[in-house]
């Protein structure tokens, strides 16, 4: 048998049968061997104020959506922006060929002239009728006659000037502008290209991104907690990035809607986002953390320090004495790396973070920098030299 690989692999053996051996010549009265205190990391017990959230994943969906729709057929003569750059409400987008709806405008504006002389014509001639129908020299039908001419002509020169108004807006429609502030997609016609009025295909697409909307959704049993803390006053959002999670931006919750989505027992809701610096994008998947409250004065331990039982959850409490008491407790909400605990102890206690595993109740303990622990996984007995194999 190989030396080394003997040496090695009985070494746990050797330790236990001298441990054993040590607590069996205690027992008998003899002079034992007493166990050194074990070393291990500790950290206060704190209190802050922590908030009350739910976590979700969410996806932003822009605030508003322009879809660029051609209200004249033409031909396009000038793409006036660059595709994916931010545009300004009223800000040129494309021109189609105005020259024939120029053409119907004037042809509108003349019409409208000339029914105007008409009707000052007509209204003339019934003036002077009257005069004349006074001392019975024309007949009461020729009146009416003239009469029912002018308000003829009025009722004509109405239509000669809402056909005017019809061009001037074709007209206007050959020159498309933003419609709103947003960020430009891709084009999707070219200069040359003959556009229908009203077709189902856009010319370009717009999509507002600040402020943005991020929908996600919680379970039915959470609703009355969001509806109550929501009617209570604004609920704060705040939204990460997957792979950023240091990147996090705050938002407020502006929408539950109305109805429970029976599929899944879920609720969509929605907050709104400011999104000046293009951080988030419309599409995009996000963590999101609705806070529903602000936990007041809450005791905080790290998380690597809560041990598992099949009597719940514990952990090991240093007392003044520099002994591990194991404490039951009840934990809450994880709260980074740390976690908050409801019950089972006081602020200010000190609990064991690292070196549990060879811990028992009353047992001594040496608390330890965290520095001296790292690279081992566990903390060593103290008085050994971690140097030696």
């Amino acid at each position: 048998m190989n030396r080394s690989l003997f040496d090695r692999s009985m070494l746990p053996l050797l330790a236990a049968v001298l441990l054993l051996c040590a607590g069996c010549a205690k027992k008998g009265g003899a002079p034992g061997f007493v166990m050194p205190p074990r070393a291990v990391t500790a950290a206060t017990v704190a209190q802050e104020d922590v908030p009350v959230y739910i976590d979700e994943i969410g996806t932003c969906v822009s605030t508003n959506v322009a879809a660029i729709i051609p209200q004249v057929t033409g031909k396009i003569t000038e793409v006036l922006f660059t595709e994916g750059t931010d545009v300004k409400k009223g800000d040129p987008l494309f021109t189609i060929d105005p020259r024939p709806y120029e053409a119907a405008l004037a042809q509108a504006e003349a019409t409208l002239v000339q029914d105007q002389a008409k009707l000052q014509l007509s209204a003339d001639q019934f003036k002077r009728s009257q005069q004349l129908a006074s001392g019975n020299f024309i007949s009461q039908q020729d009146l009416d006659t003239l009469k029912t001419s002018v308000s003829t002509g009025d009722a004509l020169l109405k239509a000669d000037e809402a056909a005017v108004v019809n061009a001037k807006l074709n007209v206007e429609y050959c020159h498309i502008v933003a419609p709103i502030d947003g960020r430009l997609g891709k084009r999707l016609v070219d200069v040359g290209n003959v556009v229908s009025a009203n077709a189902t295909s856009p010319m370009v697409v717009i999509e507002q991104v600040d402020p943005l909307y991020v929908d996600f959704t919680v379970a039915e049993p959470d609703l009355p907690d969001v509806r109550r803390y929501f009617t209570a006053g604004p609920l704060k959002v705040v939204v990460s990035l997957p792979d950023q999670p240091e990147v996090t931006r705050d938002g407020a919750l502006s929408l539950i809607d109305n109805t429970v989505t029976a599929a899944t027992g879920t609720v969509q809701l929605r907050a709104t986002l400011p999104n000046a610096d293009r951080t988030f994008w419309p599409g995009q998947f996000v963590n999101v953390r609705l806070v529903l409250q602000t936990l007041k004065g809450a005791l905080l331990v790290p998380t690597q320090a809560i041990q598992l039982s099949q009597q719940g959850p514990f952990v090991f409490v240093v007392k003044d004495d520099s002994t591990a008491a194991l404490r039951p407790i009840k934990s809450g909400q994880r709260q980074g790396d740390r976690t908050v605990i409801t019950e089972g102890l006081a602020a200010g206690e000190k609990v064991v973070v690292t070196g549990q595993l060879f811990l028992a109740p009353g047992g001594k303990v040496a608390v330890v920098d965290p520095a001296a622990a790292a690279g081992t996984g566990t903390a060593p007995a103290a008085g050994t030299d971690s140097s030696k194999p």
